[in-house]
C-alpha cells in the first residue's frame, strides 16, 4: 500500500508550498502534515515526500533522523518524551526515568504491550526553568515528580 495524502491534507500541502520561496524550505511542515495524517514516517512516507519536494529520499531521511519531534515508528496513543539534559539531570529526571522502568515497564523507543504508552529519552525540551520536564505528545508536563507522574499516569490509563 503507498502513502499519499488524503484530499484535504493534499490541499493543506499545497497551501504550504506558496509560503515559502523553495519546495525544500517546505520540508519540515510537510514532515509534520504526513506525520499527523500517518502517525510515524516510515521510509515509505519519507520517499512520498521526498518525490513531492523534488528532494532525494537521502536528504529526507536525514532531516527526519536529525529531528526528535518526528517519529520513524509508530508509538503508543500517549507518547511520552523525557528530557534527559544537564537542567533536569540535575533536578532528578534519571530518577524518574527509572520510575517510569521500574513501576510502568517503559522503555526508551518501545511501545507498552497494550499500545497505549511510548517512552522516548531526549535531548532538551527546552524547559530548564521548569525541569524536571517530559511532554506528552505535544503537551508539556513540567516540575516533575514521581507523585505527579504517578498521578499523571493513573489519568492516562484510563483515558
Amino acid at each position: 500500500m503507498s502513502f499519499a495524502f488524503t484530499p484535504e491534507n493534499q490541499k493543506k500541502f499545497e497551501a504550504l508550498l506558496t509560503k515559502y520561496p523553495t519546495k525544500m524550505a517546505a520540508l519540515l511542515p510537510t514532515l509534520w502534515l504526513a506525520q499527523n495524517q500517518n502517525g510515524h514516517l516510515s521510509l515509505e512516507v519519507q520517499e512520498h515526500v521526498a518525490s513531492l519536494l523534488d528532494l532525494s529520499p537521502v536528504h529526507v531521511h536525514g532531516v527526519v533522523t536529525f529531528y526528535t519531534m518526528y517519529k520513524q515508528k509508530p508509538s503508543g496513543k500517549f507518547h511520552l518524551q523525557f528530557c534527559k539534559t544537564l537542567s533536569c539531570g540535575l533536578c532528578g529526571s534519571e530518577d524518574l526515568i527509572r520510575h517510569m522502568k521500574e513501576k510502568y515497564k517503559l522503555e526508551h523507543g518501545k511501545v507498552s504491550e497494550d499500545g497505549k504508552f511510548s517512552m522516548e529519552l531526549v535531548e532538551c525540551l527546552a524547559s530548564c526553568g521548569t525541569a524536571p520536564a517530559m511532554a506528552v505528545n505535544e503537551k508539556y508536563v513540567e516540575q516533575l515528580t514521581v507523585e505527579k507522574i504517578d498521578e499523571l499516569m493513573k489519568k492516562l490509563s484510563v483515558a
